[in-house]
């Protein structure tokens, strides 16, 4: 799609929910890994503050990964937000989740950085990626923040969204 930037007008109220993957979004991508075996991420708290800038604005928000590390939904619980991890169809979680709540495809955004979100991404009507988003997941969205995964990318949604509600 040509213009990234298509999010400066949406409201809050054009959105039913928000997704957002994990790894590479609400993280920079990377995990360390120490001797024991054990893994540990870094998450950005201005992200944290963009759940809630959403939350107020009354869009629901849920976490959805392939990622199997409790980390996920460590960090979702001490966001309030639900987090679904673990699975490998992200796709068929996701219609089953909107279908549950009665909310649309064309009505959510999903915001996804790799290969594993592209059906995600081109099933929804709101389809977003960080700036360092593999070129495929970029080449499928309607737009791409200007923060990098793990640096903010939550928090400039909330600014778009607070700024046009």
């Amino acid at each position: 799609m040509s213009d990234k930037k298509a999010f400066s007008g949406l409201k809050p109220s054009d959105l039913d929910v928000i997704i957002y993957d994990f790894d590479g979004v609400m993280t920079d991508n990377r995990v360390h890994v120490h001797q024991d075996g054990h893994e540990t991420v870094t998450c950005n708290r201005a992200d944290g503050m963009g759940v809630g800038i959403i939350r107020a604005l009354g869009v629901p928000q849920i976490i959805l990964s392939t990622e199997r590390n409790p980390v996920v939904r460590a960090r979702a619980d001490k966001l309030g937000i639900p987090a679904v991890h673990g699975v490998e169809d992200k796709l068929s979680v996701l219609k089953k989740h909107l279908e549950e709540n009665g909310w649309s495809l064309a009505r959510a955004m999903f915001v996804g950085n790799d290969v594993n979100d592209l059906s995600c991404l081109q099933a929804v009507g709101y389809p977003a990626a960080p700036a360092d988003a593999w070129t495929r997941a970029r080449e499928a969205v309607r737009h791409v923040f200007e923060a990098r995964g793990g640096e903010g990318v939550v928090r400039e949604l909330a600014e778009i969204l607070h700024g046009n509600g």
